[in-house]
């Protein structure tokens, strides 16, 4: 599936099986012929009225068949989330897609031209991360390089119609023309096609060594791909951390907007200390009243022998559900700090894949909670340090802002002083420009829960 936006994020549930008859299980209302779309969009309904967290509250006058397809009957019960302590509802995320779509996604296949992109500032388009199997991969582009020129337009700012036209070219599905300016200040003008590759979600294991310290550094941006060699990555790279006496971790997350929660305690298991007991409780899952005989609860089973003592999170208003996730689970075991842009997105909850004719829909379905039952965080996790993004520094450049940062408060105890405040005044600017990232996926994927009649 073409990845539609700056970065594959969402939070999704996936709990597959066997297709759910639409036509024997719907009962339409009124008389005569139903039209195949309208069995479809009832039974969507049908579906969200036993599986939504938050099912009580979808009126009994709402009709599906007002809408267009499955994935704006889910768009539209999200209003109906309402949840004690927030003013406005809390579900940003209930959709539907097409399986053959879901089905490339989710094993982390994308037919796009494989660059992330963000505003350094209100003129500065940079290159935030690259598929190295992509078009943009085997061009060579790289992480810092800025975009100069779209498509013949030099016109590129953080106005609603440039950022409308940037998302078009190089996520509309089609060629793009692009210059970019590289560190060194020289040009390059490259043609892109989009094309199908599989993503490589680890994107960098390193180690330093600074102040006594020996610390090493993760950046991870999918929990979605092949699980397989995801896992064989978690193993290679925990095996040299440990080899390489690691006493304390970085783990960046700023892109990554989760997928399957079985990768994410994966992690979660090579990250844990020595401390932290066989059976102690990692995280608790949860549905809704109807689903309540699904509830369940996950353990710790270490992996590894590293052991750190400290974690340092680097994340963003990208990082989101499963990634989230791996964050609020640890922070019971041992000290966890956070450092980024801004707040991450806020997504405790996830769904599973519930086919229905073509489509699969993810009405919002489950909750994640860690051992202490703390699992709220609908406005997301507030950095402990507001750092920028230094998008114009490689992975693993030690001057990079939120990477030093991370790396001064491990060695030193005291986060690192911003030394580009000039820049701040941008900071919360560039944190409202949403429009960039309203439709990326963002998944916490349980794939391991059969629910019968559903999936």
């Amino acid at each position: 599936m073409k990845r539609i936006l700056l970065f594959l994020t969402f939070a999704v549930l996936i709990l597959s099986a066997c297709q759910k008859d639409v036509a024997d299980e719907t009962t339409p209302p009124g008389t005569g012929t139903v039209s195949a779309a309208d069995k479809v969009k009832d039974t969507s309904l049908m579906i969200a009225r036993e599986a939504y967290l938050w099912y009580k509250q979808i009126p009994a006058s709402f009709n599906a068949r007002s809408y267009a397809d499955p994935n704006k009957i889910m768009q539209a019960i999200r209003q109906y989330s309402n949840e004690p302590g927030f003013a406005e509802p809390v579900d940003r995320w209930s959709f539907a897609m097409l399986q053959k779509d879901w089905d490339n996604a989710s094993s982390g296949i994308s037919g796009d031209l494989g660059i992330g992109i963000f505003f350094r500032n209100s003129t500065d388009l940079r290159v935030t991360y690259v598929e190295p199997e992509s078009a943009a991969g085997k061009a060579g582009v790289q992480r810092t390089w800025r975009l100069t020129k779209i498509n013949g337009s030099t016109d590129i700012n953080t106005s609603d119609a440039s950022i409308d036209f940037i998302v078009n070219a190089i996520y509309g599905g089609s060629a793009a023309t692009i210059t970019f300016q590289k560190p060194d200040a020289t040009s390059v003008e490259l043609t892109l096609n989009p094309s199908s590759y599989q993503e490589k979600p680890l994107i960098l294991d390193t180690v330093y060594k600074s102040g006594g310290k020996t610390i090493g550094y993760l950046v991870l941006n999918s929990f979605l791909g092949n699980i397989d060699q995801i896992k064989a990555g978690f193993e290679s790279s925990f095996s040299m951390f440990a080899t390489e006496g690691v006493t304390d971790m970085i783990v960046d997350l700023r892109y990554n907007g989760g997928g399957y929660v079985s990768l994410q305690q994966e992690l979660a298991n090579y990250l844990a200390p020595n401390t932290v007991a066989a059976g102690t409780v990692m995280y608790k899952q949860t549905f809704n009243d109807i689903l309540a005989q699904y509830n369940s609860t996950v353990n710790f089973s270490k992996k590894g022998t590293l052991s750190p003592s400290k974690i340092v999170f680097i994340i963003s208003q990208n990082t989101a559900s499963a990634s989230e996730a791996l964050v609020n689970i640890m922070k019971p075991h041992l000290e966890i700090k956070t450092v980024g842009p801004s707040a991450s997105n806020g997504k405790p909850v996830g769904y599973f894949d519930i086919p229905v004719g073509e489509w699969y829909v993810f009405p919002v379905s489950l909750r994640l909670v860690n051992s202490l039952g703390e699992g709220s965080y609908f406005n997301g996790f507030t950095p402990d340090k507001l750092v920028i993004d230094g998008l114009d520094k490689p992975w693993g450049d030690l001057t990079e802002d939120c990477l030093a940062s991370a790396m001064k408060y491990l060695t030193t105890g005291a986060f690192r002083f911003e030394s580009r405040e000039t820049e701040r005044s941008n900071l919360e600017a560039l944190n409202s420009y949403n429009k960039m990232y309203s439709q990326k996926l963002k998944v916490m994927v349980e794939n391991r829960v059969k629910i019968p009649g559903l999936n």
